[in-house]
């Protein structure tokens, strides 16, 4: 192992997660923290934004480079993690180079699943930087790129996070419930549409933060629809025609929650630990999905978050309720959303 336990690593850089890891199987946990970690680390490296484009997809190209066995001990990203503003992220950078050689420990088998999904993110992460590189307008001011079509923003929320849930798939079924009788592609599917809806929620949520940096989310071609532009999105002037677009990508991500949740239904009952792990972000999900609806442009850029108290209160929740069927089945709201087939 490292000379800084993985476990120390999670907790320093992502308390939410820590506590869904922390429910799981033991039989599964490592792989999945580990899997986490390097997908955290490429994100670091997206991130940095004091550090030039070609810079950071040079970075990351070594990173995926050791991720697939190329002399990963060897690995030094020491300039970028001097770069980070958090010691979190500066430790995770500097310790990648032994991280990466505990990718070893596991078994053949899950260094392959481990390997074929951080290929897809770092993947997915590469592609974002090439696609939203800085663009300055003839006046001086940074210019809003934004995705083209419907059909990119789904491959993007595959890249980052469907593909997720297919690895975590594939990892519980191998350790967990390798003999159970389950419909494998309904599960594939609902598992992929479970990390595509967090996606999404991710991304109308922090929408504000990512127009300031130059990234629309929202492709032109809804946008147009609804005669919008990308540097207008969230003008007050503007929000009589923005509400009806958000609101459509807002029943998006529930119906993708949904999916999320009739996923973590298919698992095997007595699988609580795993169930328990899927509940959580997608509840966490729908109640931001709430709030979401609720706000106007102006709150939507000063942050929408839950607290950590309501936080709190969906965990205990759904913990005392795992152990009864009723119980449990109402904690996701039984109201279907109407489905926005174009948006499909």
């Amino acid at each position: 192992m490292s000379s800084l336990p993985h476990n120390e690593l999670l907790r320093a850089t992502s308390r939410s997660f820590y506590l869904t890891l922390r429910v799981l199987p033991a039989a599964i946990r490592r792989q999945i923290g580990f899997a986490y970690l390097l997908a955290r680390a490429a994100d670091t490296i997206a991130d940095t934004e004091i550090v030039p484009v070609d810079q950071r997809l040079d970075a990351l190209q070594k990173l995926r480079e050791g991720i697939q066995g190329k002399n990963p001990a060897s690995l030094n990203l020491s300039d970028l993690a001097g770069k980070q503003g958090t010691p979190a992220e500066k430790l995770l950078l500097e310790k990648i180079g032994a991280t990466l050689k505990d990718l070893q420990t596991f078994s053949p088998e899950d260094q392959k699943r481990i390997r074929d999904v951080l290929a897809i993110i770092t993947g997915g992460q590469a592609l974002d930087l090439t696609r939203f590189a800085p663009k300055i307008s003839a006046d001086g001011s940074l210019r809003i790129i934004a995705l083209e079509s419907a059909a990119d923003l789904d491959d993007y929320t595959y890249r980052v996070a469907g593909c997720v849930g297919e690895f975590w798939t594939k990892v519980c079924r191998a350790h967990l419930f390798p003999d159970t009788r389950l419909d494998e592609e309904e599960l594939r599917v609902n598992g992929v549409r479970f990390g595509k809806g967090l996606q999404l929620i991710n991304i109308l949520r922090d929408l504000p933060g990512d127009l300031k940096r130059g990234r629309c989310y929202l492709p032109t071609d809804k946008l147009e629809k609804f005669k919008l532009l990308p540097a207008t999105l969230l003008s007050r002037a503007n929000e009589s025609r923005f509400r009806p677009l958000f609101d459509e990508y807002l029943d998006k991500a529930e119906s993708h929650l949904r999916a999320g949740w009739e996923y973590t239904n298919m698992l095997p009952y007595r699988q609580f630990r795993v169930r328990l792990a899927c509940a959580w972000p997608i509840l966490i999900g729908i109640k931001t999905i709430e709030k979401l609806r609720s706000t106007n442009v102006i709150e939507l850029q000063q942050g929408v978050k839950i607290s950590r108290a309501e936080v709190r209160r969906l965990m205990v929740r759904s913990v005392l309720a795992c152990p009864v069927s009723p119980a449990w089945r109402n904690l996701f709201p039984a109201k279907p959303v109407a489905l926005q087939e174009n948006l499909a």
